[in-house]
């Protein structure tokens, strides 16, 4: 009898590596979207929170404050490795990360685009979140 299995993603991107009856956990490894000059919207999960936790590099988690489906201002939380950071269903959000970071998810194996709407981000919404990223001493 196998008393545990191992789960690696090394490669750019996210990887579910297995779910269990309602929750998937995943890896997100950098890959250029990601990068600061990349992030071109902000999604939430309508239905489940999801949690973030650094494992490797730099990120920088970004929380879209919203006004009826329009950003009026970002929080950005530089992550800590090992912290667990939840975001609760709702909130739009995005993550920007050096190109050796490594960023374990925790979410519901439903969490699909048909329930995770995404805003766009104009080129004036795309300048305040690189401000407010900046402000939390994040540097690239």
């Amino acid at each position: 009898m196998k008393l545990y299995d191992i789960y690696e993603a090394g490669s750019a991107g996210y990887h579910k590596l297995f779910h269990h009856q309602n929750w998937r956990v995943a890896i997100l490894n950098y890959i250029d979207d990601l990068a600061l000059d990349n992030i071109r919207s902000v999604e939430a999960h309508l239905e489940t929170d999801e949690a973030f936790v650094l494992l490797e590099g730099d990120a920088v988690l970004v929380l879209g404050q919203c006004n009826q489906g329009d950003i009026k201002g970002f929080e950005c939380v530089r992550m800590q490795p090992g912290q667990v950071y939840k975001i609760p269903k709702g909130v739009y959000h995005a993550v920007t990360m050096t190109e050796d970071a490594k960023v374990l998810i925790i979410e519901e194996e439903n969490t699909c685009p048909d329930n995770s709407p995404t805003i766009p981000l104009d080129a004036e919404s795309q300048q305040m979140m690189k401000a407010r990223i900046r402000a939390s001493g994040f540097t690239f």
